[in-house]
């Protein structure tokens, strides 16, 4: 190249560069500018529906430059932490619409409202239908509001488990499992067998007692009746409006411009003045800092939210959110190492995955326990890998609802032989060695295969698992070996049998944390959320994978147009390809959904 070009090349390169950084400090600057005010004695409405994933990373510049940022879970608290300090916020409104959180989260959430309230603050709930779970939100508020044409179906709680052998039987797909703890761990049986069985019926059945005591005993408290009364309201649900406000489980059938009526005259206003508002969207712009919140010592707060899994942590349609061992490590090592980082938090939302994954993560957490607390954060569910990964922390937090344990370990293979006879395939095998096929596709196990695969599951339960449980819950090895088997416990029996140590959500686990690191216990903390959120171009043209393909793009519409228990349904097929490369599972034995 020649002289001038190389200099044009210089030049071209420095122009683009500066224009670049031109376009960032204007964004920035008009972020700035555009930073919502808030009125004085405004009402904050949250929408509280929606995915709501556990963490989702914030990208001010993406914001800036109008690229929508999805709510997360982590900021609706945060939002809420802001409002019971923000003098501005006169009052809080909760637009519930179907969240898709569970049973633990909904505790957490609670939770946050109770603390809120403690402000003085009136908080009311507008709801147009609520179910099981939108009503026990709202009874967290102090009033509540349904539309005259609304209705409340609260009745009673129902746990399904779905079940895939028979569509594997229509394919000629036989699922060869095996599993340690076989009456609790029972996660294949979704594979193998069309119903429950006696260790999963066992479970279930104790499971909807206490979430059922639970929810009772909340809405008897909020509703001043007694438990009895609140039992006798649900066997006679579902009830519209009309009928929900004389049996007492709501406090007036308005429409949404009623209840904005009703705290213009709570919060003073003129019946001529507009009620100011600002939406939960816009109040996230508000910094935490600039409200005294998010300063002070840094404490590493790193999410482990999905199924386990080694590689990346990622999502999509087909596989959900995941907990990439990469990702996970890399995160604990480095807050680790980091002198400025006085402790760590891990959220850790996940039924589990990979054996694999969870140790090496497992690992990294036992090496930053050396150098600072560690604390454990749980969401809806730690089980299994989940719990594995959470079993070395100095201390461990989870709701009464939150679902845990698990302790146990699987694998299994697909067997299509059947599948290839029905469409016509063959194949042979040659092989060297005596254990060349036992992951062979179209084969059960024979006797010397299945002695293998079980002398391998049983040395990772056995030499691994259980020993790590006890030692960092300071029990015997016989003790946890009674508490595994693949059993999974409620928040409120993981507690009484010393698998967890507090009850809270990710602000107890802060809490506790400040206390282990020895940190002023009346000033805030800056939370630092690791890893750390790509630049916005980085995310944008950073990597080929994140430049999507028109057929990848057309695969993610399809899967996304269908009904969530056929993606759920696929998702779990996916879990074949993971096993079908030796892989041993830690997850929890079923998928609970409670509604």
């Amino acid at each position: 190249m020649s002289k001038t070009g190389k200099t044009l090349l210089i030049l071209g390169g420095i122009l683009i560069a500066f224009v670049l950084v031109s376009i960032i400090v204007l964004a920035l600057f008009a972020e700035n500018l555009s930073r919502p005010s808030v009125a004085q004695n405004s009402v904050l409405v949250l929408s509280i529906s929606g995915e709501l994933p556990d963490h989702s990373p914030e990208q001010p510049l993406a914001r800036a430059f109008g690229v929508s940022q999805p709510q997360s879970f982590t900021s609706l608290l945060t939002q809420i932490r802001k409002a019971k300090v923000d003098k501005r916020v006169g009052a809080v409104l909760l637009d519930i619409n179907f969240p898709g959180i569970g049973w633990g989260k909904a505790d957490e959430l609670r939770d946050a409202i109770a603390d809120l309230r403690t402000s003085g603050k009136p908080v009311y709930a507008y709801m147009e239908i609520g179910s099981n779970m939108e009503y026990y939100i709202a009874t967290s508020a102090e009033k509540i509001f349904l539309p005259p044409s609304g209705d409340i179906y609260i009745n009673g709680l129902a746990a399904e488990a779905m079940f895939y052998k028979g569509s594997l039987d229509k394919l000629g797909v036989e699922v060869d499992a095996i599993q340690i703890g076989p009456k609790y761990k029972s996660a294949p049986d979704r594979y193998t067998k069309k119903e429950m069985g006696d260790g999963q019926k066992e479970v279930t059945n104790a499971l909807l007692d206490e979430f059922f005591g639970r929810f009772t005993n909340a809405i008897a408290a909020a509703r001043k009746k007694t438990p009895e009364d609140v039992k006798a309201l649900i066997d006679n649900a579902p009830f519209n409006a009309t009928q929900a406000k004389a049996n007492g489980l709501i406090d007036d059938a308005f429409y949404r411009e009623q209840v904005d009526a009703e705290l213009k005259s709570r919060l003073g206003y003129s019946d001529t003045d507009k009620l100011r508002t600002i939406s939960g969207s816009r109040y996230r712009e508000i910094p935490s800092d600039s409200l005294g919140l998010n300063n002070g010592e840094r404490v590493a707060v790193i999410y482990a939210s999905g199924a386990i899994t080694s590689g990346s942590s990622g999502g999509g349609p087909l596989d959900g959110e995941t907990v990439g061992s990469d990702t996970v490590v890399a995160a604990v090592n480095d807050a680790a190492d980091d002198k400025s980082i006085k402790a760590i938090v891990l959220r850790v939302d996940s039924g589990g995955g990979s054996a694999l994954a969870s140790d090496l993560m497992w690992y990294a957490l036992e090496n930053a326990k050396a150098k600072k607390p560690v604390v454990v954060s749980m969401g809806d569910a730690a089980a299994s890998g989940g719990y594995y990964i959470a079993t070395n922390a100095n201390k461990i937090v989870a709701e009464p609802s939150t679902i845990t344990g698990s302790i146990g370990i699987f694998v299994f293979k697909p067997n299509i032989k059947g599948f290839y006879d029905w469409i016509g395939i063959s194949n042979e095998y040659t092989m060297r060695g005596k254990n060349a096929g036992i992951f062979r596709a179209t084969e059960k196990w024979n006797p010397d295969e299945r002695a293998k695969m079980e002398s391998q599951i049983s040395s990772v339960y056995y030499d691994s698992f259980v020993p790590k449980v006890a030692k960092g819950r300071n029990k015997t090895v016989e003790e946890v070996n009674t508490l595994g088997q693949g059993r999974v416990w409620t928040g409120t029996q993981a507690k009484a049998n010393g698998l967890i140590d507090e009850f809270g959500g990710l602000e107890k686990a802060i809490e506790i944390a400040k206390q282990l690191a020895e940190l002023p216990a009346d000033k805030d903390v800056r939370r630092v959320i690791l890893p750390a959120p790509k630049p916005l171009f980085e995310e944008l043209f950073g990597t080929e994978a994140a430049v999507k393909t028109n057929e990848q793009r057309a695969q993610e519409a399809l899967l996304l147009s269908l009904p969530e228990d056929m993606r759920r349904t696929f998702r779990y097929m996916a879990l074949f390809d993971e096993m079908n490369r030796g892989k041993a599972m830690m997850m929890m034995p079923f998928e609970l959904r409670i509604k």
